[in-house]
């Protein structure tokens, strides 16, 4: 009969972390960064909490990730410990032992429940190489349509979906290379991304986008997204 491994103990404490994704470093994968923090987290010996079971590994929970290519300054993860620490000296930690480009901004004590339940919503920045004139016209259209079907390949295949529904606010102002949108995306099922809005707008011929993340977290009224860690 195969020996039962050891149970580990269950954790004492879980600090919730917001992290920045910048410069060259947005072209990351959530996996190249999963492996790039459990470094971090063992070189700065932080005492993480480990599941049981025959392959043990440190409590960490991701959430709401920006896809690959995306700037952020707005991601969570959620990590569990076994020992009570500091948040601040965890802070300090983590930031020396990241590349640069990861950066954590803050790290709070979790009061329990679910990180994931309370993103909501993004607001995001997407800079184009398009007139304003013309994403004007392209952004009014598409605010004024009830649906808006986009196609995007997925594990399952080509699926199609309706962009417009998720996007609470969208707007246009100049930008450095043509135009800048600012809009707010429901988070859901299927799940919308900036990628997609671009392509219901029919701006994704103006150029490669630049995409950064400005806000993640729960809704607070008409397209206002709270803080998660608050």
């Amino acid at each position: 009969m195969r020996e039962q491994p050891e149970q580990q103990a269950p954790p004492v404490q879980r600090l919730r972390i917001r992290y920045a994704k910048r410069g060259r470093l947005r072209f990351t994968s959530h996996r190249d960064f999963s492996r790039a923090f459990e470094r971090a987290v063992f070189r700065a010996r932080i005492p993480m909490a480990y599941s049981s079971g025959f392959n043990p590994h440190p409590r960490i929970s991701y959430a709401g990730a920006a896809p690959t290519g995306s700037a952020s300054e707005a991601e969570y993860v959620e990590i569990a410990l076994r020992e009570v620490v500091d948040p601040a000296g965890v802070h300090e930690l983590l930031s020396e032992a990241l590349p640069d480009g990861l950066d954590v901004l803050s790290i709070v004590v979790s009061p329990g429940g679910s990180l994931a339940d309370k993103l909501e919503a993004s607001r995001w920045l997407i800079d184009l190489a398009a007139p304003v004139a013309e994403a004007e016209a392209a952004v009014a259209a598409f605010l004024a349509a009830e649906e808006v079907l986009v196609e995007r390949m997925t594990k399952k295949g080509l699926r199609s979906f309706d962009c417009r529904a998720a996007v609470l606010a969208l707007t246009v102002e100049p930008g450095e290379r043509g135009s800048r949108l600012n809009v707010v995306v429901r988070h859901g099922v299927p799940s919308v991304r900036p990628d997609d809005v671009v392509t219901g707008i029919g701006l994704n011929g103006a150029g490669a986008p630049l995409y950064t993340r400005l806000e993640q977290g729960p809704l607070e009224g008409d397209a206002v997204i709270g803080d998660p860690l608050a």
